[in-house]
């Protein structure tokens, strides 16, 4: 027998805690999703109904994060998913199961108006939560060190950029206008990644999960991240379309949303923010983590960033590094393969 098929001490620690704690000492595991991070999901076979183990090795991903924000978005209405059993020692929980799809394996053009209103009646409900003291703020470092991935992981490891004395100095300038846009904004609880790929469709409200990163943060953040998807691309006159429709619920919902022409700036350069930080993270996970897949995506957010960039001429600097050094990598990659 090949070694490599073997189960591995982990895989066998899984399995046992998951037999006990769904009291099943047939179930079997198989996986139900895989993880940007260090989490994996499994699904059981031979359980009714089926469940969901989350495996969070406690030494890469403390299961106690989760846990917290899940109560918080639970006591504000926000549908979760429930737990029904939780080792934090061992970084085991065992969950509903919500079912296969997320709303990026289902939603289309057709559906997207009805996904997306559902989606935002849970974002509402999250953003009314009130922050608790001593919640982790989405502050200047913070920003600041989610762009740095920009040129440390994307320009200089993927691409193998250099930029000089005087490019630095213009990018930081842009990142400057990036951060001082966030932290201007009205602050509310942020989910972080509140994308399609987080959303669950159910037969009653949608269902929010991966929350574990949230922050007290931009207002603008979550709807940007919902309509200018790391995994989907919409048209831009459906994206401007839905975040006037948020701007609208969340003016009625109370929220403290600013003007409609403040909010639009807010969100497209909260969206610069996100797209730099994203594709810095794809660069990461390929060249760190050994995971390709993410940073095939490139296009995609170069296509988000020349849709707005023309719209503020303070941020020409981050166009003309687009085109100086991003543009010409990128075609070569594509002519290379």
């Amino acid at each position: 027998m090949d070694p490599s098929t073997l189960p591995t001490a982990r895989e066998h620690q899984r399995l046992a805690w998951a037999r006990a704690a769904a009291g099943n000492p047939a179930l079997e595991l198989e996986r139900a999703s895989v993880d940007a991070g260090f989490r994996s999901y499994w699904r059981t076979i031979g359980n009714v109904p089926s469940r969901i183990v989350m495996d969070s090795p406690p030494e890469k991903e403390n299961v106690t994060g989760w846990l917290k924000v899940r109560e918080l978005l639970r006591s504000g209405g926000v549908r979760v998913p429930g737990v029904l059993s939780e080792d934090a020692e061992q970084g085991f929980m065992l969950l509903e199961d919500l079912g296969p799809h997320t709303y990026l394996h289902v939603i289309d053009a057709d559906n997207a108006d009805m996904m997306f209103e559902a989606a935002l009646a849970q974002l509402l409900k999250l953003q009314h939560i009130p922050v608790p003291d001593g919640f982790p703020a989405y502050n200047e470092e913070v920003l600041l060190r989610e762009l740095r991935l920009f040129d440390e992981w994307f320009l200089g490891v993927h691409l193998g950029v250099s930029l000089d004395e005087a490019e630095t100095e213009r990018l930081f300038a842009v990142y400057r206008v990036l951060i001082d846009s966030a932290l201007a904004q009205p602050q509310v609880l942020v989910h972080r990644d509140f994308m399609p790929r987080n959303l669950m469709p159910g037969d009653g409200d949608t269902a929010v999960i991966d929350f574990q990163d949230a922050l007290h943060g931009p207002i603008a953040y979550d709807a940007t991240c919902l309509f200018k998807d790391a995994f989907l691309s919409w048209p831009e006159e459906r994206v401007a379309r839905w975040q006037a429709r948020y701007h609208a619920l969340a003016t009625e919902a109370g929220l403290p949303v600013p003007t409609w022409e403040q909010y639009r700036r807010d969100a497209d350069l909260i969206g610069i923010h996100r797209h730099l930080k994203v594709i810095g993270i794809f660069a990461r996970l390929n060249h760190r983590d050994g995971k390709p897949k993410y940073v095939a995506d490139a296009p995609r957010f170069l296509a988000y960033l020349d849709a707005v960039l023309p719209r503020y001429p303070e941020l020409q600097a981050l166009a003309d590094l687009l085109d100086a050094h991003v543009r010409p990598a990128l075609q070569g990659a594509s002519a290379a393969a």
